[in-house]
């Protein structure tokens, strides 16, 4: 018997010590793999520089987000600054011959896109060329591609262009029908957060507004798609209309291409105006490779920070989204650091927590007594994300940001009904009279609710005075463009609640201008986390089962799946926050 046990306590040890030598093992070569991708690239004379399916566009660091073995990928996120930088140093560098559009799904934001279409507009002027190849090109792939001198499509290919729209779902009946009651406060008729759990079809501010900010957008992006494919405006609306880009011989026919081609010859007219031989293969180097050629370790001397703030506003002090814990750090961190001169904030939110908002614009006030703070907007700066900014110094919106939304609400779901059907009831002891003026079972009182909508109406005037102090206009200016409507951020610039229509590296500019800096380095905040450190900073059950189903379903549908399971979401706080977002997929 003793020969027996000894035997099994022989194996368990073997397994474990077989099991812990591969994981060591297998953390090496993931070492190895990322060291890897960290060697110096060289960039190689008649270079084309490519923007191809696996370029991922990010607005911020904090994006940025790997699987356990994604952790090679160097190359596939780039942050939007790095990408048009790269862009603007291969105007004037020798070895890049031109740029390549090969980019049938780009994942980019509307802006994003803007910006990076504007860069190689820039890239034009040097005369090296910019060809674009698609297959089952998207909307958003052929507004970036429309840019380039010349348009190539797949014999069996198609190219989405259908205009903007967007699709609004109610919940109400959904909730009547099982019982679930949602009490819902709110200022601002504009706000349309709540409506789908008020309403059974869309009200006409909501349709108001969603309209103006639609055709706002679309004809920023269609006027420069069709310029730059020197279509007649009305032409062109008609090929939006009859969906002439899904055949392909009447995207040629209507100039959305220029010549159908397989891609083999489309890499072959590359290679005739690089003038190489046929049988020499072409240099192509993607984004991040390039970014990669010149990057080099931070350098000393005066520096203007760009402190990133992309996603949805809660308090916490986790790395991703706005965290109000963590960006208090990070504030109070650049306050104090006297290499950083100026500070770009630079907001990509649609909001969230009021309370989070709050925190973070009274640090960032502390800030502005101390060094110049400008703010840009990227995709969004809506409710919170534009509570946030109120302590600009100057304010820079891109033409199709979603921006505004000032107004706040305050939603509270209760199971009352679906309970009582079911034969559960609830009393209540309590030491006070409100003691319990919400419950799960049996709803809100109605001191409750008075209250509630007093701290709604409060934390509205508070979100409005700070506006009015920024935009330096009357509470009545404001009310006027606010009551949680959204704008374009060209229409945001008629009305006043932006200063001026410009990019990141415009603010940049601006930032080091006002800071009195001839020469400086621009430096961004948050860092970016190491391989290791992504994979491994929230590794528990309930991150991989997220990435699992983000994996599964998309980005898209998770952040609609986030909405109604996600308990931050369903808290019943005061919230600034923008219920949609706009993707020109």
């Amino acid at each position: 018997m003793k020969s027996f046990f000894k035997n099994v306590l022989a194996n368990i040890v073997a397994i474990v010590i077989i099991g812990v030598v591969f994981f060591f093992f297998f953390i090496i070569m993931l070492v190895f793999s990322a060291m890897g991708n960290e060697k110096s690239v060289v960039v190689k004379k008649n270079s084309v520089l490519t923007i191809n399916l696996k370029t991922n566009i990010i607005d911020s660091p904090t994006e940025e987000q790997r699987g356990l073995f994604e952790i090679s990928e160097q190359n596939k996120n780039v942050l939007i600054y790095d990408a048009v930088e790269a862009i603007r140093r291969a105007k004037t560098d020798d070895n890049i011959k031109g740029i390549s559009i090969e980019a049938d799904q780009l994942n980019a934001g509307i802006t994003q896109i803007d910006d990076l279409r504007n860069a190689i507009k820039d890239f034009k002027t040097s005369g090296k060329f910019v060809y674009a190849y698609g297959n089952a090109v998207s909307q958003s792939s052929y507004y970036l591609g429309s840019v380039a001198d010349q348009y190539y499509l797949n014999p069996a290919g198609l190219i989405e262009l259908k205009g903007l729209a967007t699709e609004v779902a109610f919940f109400k009946d959904f909730a009547d029908k099982y019982g679930i009651g949602i009490e819902v406060i709110r200022h601002g008729k504009f706000k349309s957060a709540v409506e789908p759990f008020l309403r059974n079809d869309i009200s006409p501010e909501n349709k108001e507004q969603l309209s103006t900010l639609l055709n706002d957008i679309w004809k920023n992006t269609s006027s420069q798609i069709a310029s730059s494919r020197k279509i007649d405006t009305a032409q062109f609306r008609t090929v939006v209309d009859s969906l002439y880009g899904m055949i392909p011989e009447l995207g040629l026919k209507y100039k959305l291409a220029d010549k159908l081609i397989q891609k083999t010859q489309y890499d072959q007219l590359i290679k005739s105006k690089l003038g190489i031989k046929d049988d020499e293969k072409v240099s192509k180097i993607s984004l991040g490779k390039y970014i990669a050629s010149y990057s080099a370790d931070e350098k000393s001397g005066d520096k203007v920070a760009v402190l990133y703030a992309s996603g949805s506003i809660n308090g916490g002090d986790s790395y991703n989204d706005i965290q109000s814990e963590k960006y208090i750090k990070y504030i109070k961190d650049l306050q104090e650091n006297d290499k950083v001169k100026a500070v770009v904030f630079r907001i990509n939110s649609p909001g969230g927590s009021a309370n989070a908002s709050d925190e973070i614009l009274f640090e960032l006030q502390q800030l502005k007594k101390k060094k110049p703070l400008i703010v840009s907007f990227g995709d969004y700066a809506a409710s919170g994300g534009y509570y946030i900014a109120m302590a600009a110094d100057k304010i820079y919106s891109e033409p199709n940001t979603l921006t505004g939304s000032i107004g706040v609400f305050g939603v509270i779901p209760y199971f009352k009904d679906i309970a009582n059907k079911n034969g559960i009831r609830a009393d209540i002891v309590a030491t006070n009279a409100n003691s319990q003026y919400y419950s799960s079972l049996n709803g809100v009182s109605p001191y409750g609710v008075s209250m509630i909508t007093r701290s709604v109406e409060g934390t509205y005037k508070r979100f409005v005075h700070f506006v009015t102090q920024n935009r330096k206009q009357t509470f009545e200016q404001i009310d006027s463009v606010g009551g949680g409507r959204v704008w374009s951020g060209t229409r945001a610039k008629q009305i006043g609640l932006v200063d001026e229509l410009g990019t990141l590296d415009d603010a940049v500019k601006f930032a080091a201008q006002k800071a009195g800096l001839k020469s400086y380095n621009v430096s961004s905040y948050p860092k970016r986390m190491s391989p290791f450190e992504q994979i491994f900073k929230d590794f528990n059950e309930d991150e991989i089962s997220a990435r699992l189903i983000k994996n599964k379903i998309g980005k898209s549908n998770y952040e609609i799946l986030q909405q109604v399971t996600e308990e931050r979401k369903l808290q019943s706080e005061v919230k600034m926050e923008m219920p949609y977002q706009v993707k020109m997929n």
